[in-house]
């Protein structure tokens, strides 16, 4: 199991502005501290937490923050109206454009999935894949 996935940023004012735009719609809470940014899932009294965790912080080595060529994180949403609604906010908020809302012909008939970039070039894709919902081929 992943227990967290952090990626680099150089401007963590300008990281927060763009994931604040869609995580807390999907359920992440923001803890700020000068090590970055730390966005967890509510954890229920007595349970374990809900993983993974995602963090946004400087790079450790103080070189400038890079996004890994083939790296991507992506979020499941709750249903495609919420993919398409975070996809625009998260663009609002600095994101770019990596590849609109829709389905993909080489994933299943469900799997309805937006592309962006973050502001530091990081890249992440919002999902649903509910199958109550119209698929590809309804």
């Amino acid at each position: 199991m992943i227990a967290y996935v952090t990626v680099g940023a150089d401007d963590i004012a300008q990281a927060k502005r763009f994931y604040d735009a869609f995580l807390p719609a999907l359920d992440y809470g923001l803890s700020e501290g000068p090590e970055g940014l730390s966005y967890a899932l509510p954890v229920t009294p007595g349970q374990r937490p809900v993983l993974p965790d995602f963090y946004v912080k400087p790079t450790f080595d103080g070189h400038p923050a890079s996004a890994g060529n083939g790296v991507m994180v992506a979020f499941e949403a709750g249903s495609q109206r919420q993919v398409r609604d975070l996809h625009a906010a998260a663009l609002a908020a600095g994101g770019i454009d990596e590849g609109q809302p829709g389905f993909r012909a080489s994933y299943g008939p469900h799997f309805y999935v937006s592309y962006l970039r973050d502001p530091q070039g990081n890249k992440i894709a919002l999902f649903s894949s509910d199958p109550d919902e119209p698929g590809r081929d309804d």
